[in-house]
């Protein structure tokens, strides 16, 4: 066969689609973990993005993003407040049914955002970091998914360097 001249070092899906995520992360203003996420329909088309931070009309200048007090003062700390990344993309889609679609998220899912994409109708979770995998809601959210016959799997990294100048 012939060379067509195709350009050959073009990304991949799971590269491009990451790469999504990874960039929705950058909006999350936490300043100990930004996550990103985006969902993907069967056929490779971005339905859906999202980023850890707090509902719409609660300004992040007014709630806090230290989570120093969760313990002895939870009211000031960011876990009462915050959204998950993975959430915020369920809830930002604005088309039809998520029945059959992936999710690319840069960390695994607790077990609250487990329920809501398994409740979606999300299919397969493609993860960037596990970094919280010994903690119980990460357990509870393997748990969930296995039993609901969610695909998962860790994301790659190919070492591709990708620069953007914005």
């Amino acid at each position: 066969m012939e060379d067509s001249g195709k350009r050959k070092d073009y990304i991949t899906w799971d590269e491009y689609f990451m790469g999504v995520a990874e960039m929705s992360a950058r909006r999350s203003k936490d300043p100990n973990t930004q996550v990103g996420a985006c969902i993907v329909s069967s056929d490779n088309k971005i339905l859906s993005m999202g980023y850890n931070g707090f509902p719409k009309g609660c300004s992040d200048d007014d709630f806090p993003w230290t989570k120093m007090h969760a313990k002895d003062d939870p009211y000031n700390a960011k876990y009462f407040y915050a959204t998950h990344a993975e959430l915020n993309a369920i809830l930002n889609y604005r088309g039809g049914s998520l029945e059959g679609t992936k999710l690319y998220v840069t960390l695994f899912p607790c077990n609250e955002c487990a329920k809501a994409l398994i409740q979606a109708g999300i299919t397969t979770l493609i993860y960037y970091s596990d970094k919280y995998a010994d903690d119980a809601a990460t357990k509870a959210s393997k748990r969930m998914l296995d039993a609901a016959g969610v695909r998962y799997y860790q994301y790659k990294p190919t070492g591709r360097n990708i620069s953007l100048e914005l």
